[in-house]
């Protein structure tokens, strides 16, 4: 059924707004959720999208939330080209070679043909390790503690929103050190950042971990990772942390002198968090109603819809209008919806699409019983009463009372469905079994051939070797040979 327009808003029937159920189809079910609840729309460059007013808002919330991790231990925000020359990437060759398929080149502009092709970044370490170079000459100039927020632009030959796109938004930290251990220690910093952004503000249960030597990033010596299950058991690595060794610097000639006169090399870190966390936040908690978000990322966290007719919608109106600004007081996002073209009913089924948290009506009677009443955007592990009649003159308390414990409450549903869905397999068939549906941990020999065999079998891949596993050896999942890493590895289909 097409929708009907009333002036410029397009009115979109029910039918038009519903998603496909995720046991149904879960890749439907994404696509659906992302651009019915306004989130984002296609851009006009295959790969690109375009982040409406409601999907930037969350990043915003992420993002201020990050930056202030980041700022708070020392880091300082600057702002690198988004041009590099071409020589630049190729000096790093391990570097380049690892982001040669993904690169978008320049080789005119202004009429003519450049001299050197000019690299739209993929990353920055090349373009940040030649100005390093230029600002540190001795011992007392580090550690340099950078960070960039920023786009970025890598070909994707399988684009889908927020997940994989051409072009993306993330910050990139970038940090020098006069030793190893202190450039691991900054690597792990990172890490913490966004297992903590990941857990505390997004209510994902997230993973921290270290990639095994072929998931390494290009040119690092160590990477590590956040990885977060989704709601089909697949993996979403939501973060990565790398110790670049000298290897940048080396090339780049990032030195210091010490206090003994004598010239060092630099040790760098790069680290990094994505617009692909909006759909990480999407897949971790969202349900066949649409999107759920978790309070502290929600665009608003409380929507008022104020219900009645003619002199009895004036005054209802008028009371939401107040409340709302009696709520925001209080710190609390709030929205009143007062669309006079639309029915309560599609309010409230379009701000459930949409995940906001709690929803409040406001009708003459509740008004003259000097009450509100609540309905939640989910309930866990049981359901509760669909709709629950607060207090007007104690809704702010309530409301923040209650807005933290759905916050809590989306924690521990994502960490028991993670938990029901990670396995301690011995066997290939249980292997086999455990990353059909989730998470196998895993002992694996580490050879590339092996890890070869497994994925095309199974499509799963080592997404970390967890900092938490316990140690353990023992003989290889697929071929039976001694395992490597000391510990269980975590194998999962991955996004």
């Amino acid at each position: 059924m097409a929708g009907e327009r009333v002036g410029n808003l397009k009115i979109v029937a029910r039918d038009e707004r519903s998603v496909t159920p995720q046991s149904e189809d879960f890749s439907a079910w994404y696509n659906d959720v992302v651009f019915r609840a306004e989130l984002v729309d296609r851009g006009p460059v295959r790969g690109s999208m375009v982040i409406r007013p409601y999907g930037y808002r969350i990043w915003e919330l992420l993002q201020a939330d990050l930056d202030a991790r980041i700022k708070v231990t020392g880091h300082q925000n600057a702002y690198f080209p988004l041009l590099i020359p071409q020589s630049y990437m190729q000096r790093e060759a391990e570097h380049v070679e690892g982001f040669a398929p993904e690169l978008f080149t320049v080789t005119h502009a202004g009429g003519k043909e450049l001299e050197e092709p000019l690299v739209i970044r993929p990353t920055s370490e090349t373009i940040i390790g030649e100005m390093m170079a230029k600002w540190i000459s001795s011992h007392r100039d580090l550690p340099l503690l950078l960070n960039q927020w920023a786009n970025v632009l890598r070909w994707e030959m399988r684009p889908r929103m927020f997940l994989r796109t051409s072009e993306f938004l993330w910050q990139e930290g970038h940090t020098a050190h006069a030793t190893p251990a202190d450039a691991i220690a900054e690597t792990m910093l990172a890490l913490d950042f966004y297992q903590d952004t990941a857990v505390e503000t997004a209510a994902m249960a997230s993973v921290p971990g270290e990639k095994t030597p072929r998931e390494r990033f290009a040119g690092a010596e160590r990477t590590f990772t956040i990885e977060a299950m989704m709601r089909d058991g697949r993996a979403l690595q939501a973060g990565t942390s790398h110790f670049m060794g000298t290897n940048f610097a080396a090339v780049f000639g990032i030195t210091y002198t010490g206090e003994d006169g004598t010239a060092e090399l630099c040790h760098t870190t790069s680290w990094g968090m994505s617009t692909r966390m909006i759909g990480g936040l999407i897949m971790t908690h969202g349900d066949d109603k649409g999107l759920v978000l978790p309070p502290t990322l929600a665009p608003y966290q409380v929507v008022i819809v104020p219900i009645g007719r003619g002199e009895q919608a004036e005054a209802t109106a008028s009371a939401a209008t107040e409340l709302a600004a009696t709520l925001r007081h209080a710190g609390i996002r709030t929205h009143v919806d007062a669309r006079p073209q639309v029915s309560p009913g599609f309010k409230f089924n379009d701000w459930e699409m949409r995940g906001v948290p709690i929803r409040l009506e406001l009708g003459p009677r509740d008004l003259a019983a000097g009450t509100a009443l609540m309905s939640r955007r989910l309930s866990y592990p049981q359901p509760v009463a669909a709709k629950e009649a607060i207090p007007l003159g104690a809704a702010p308390e309530l409301l923040a009372t209650e807005l933290a414990a759905l916050q809590a409450m989306l924690t521990r549903r994502a960490t028991e469905f993670r938990d029901d869905h990670t396995a301690v397999v011995d066997s290939w068939p249980e292997f086999v079994a455990a990353v059909a549906v989730g998470w196998a941990l895993a002992l694996q020999c580490g050879e590339p051939e092996c890890e070869d065999e497994i994925k095309a079998e199974t499509t799963a891949t080592p997404r970390c070797i967890p900092l938490g596993g316990d140690p353990e050896q023992g003989p290889c999942v697929r071929c039976g040979k001694p395992s490597a890493y000391g510990k269980r590895v975590i194998f999962a289909r991955a996004y």
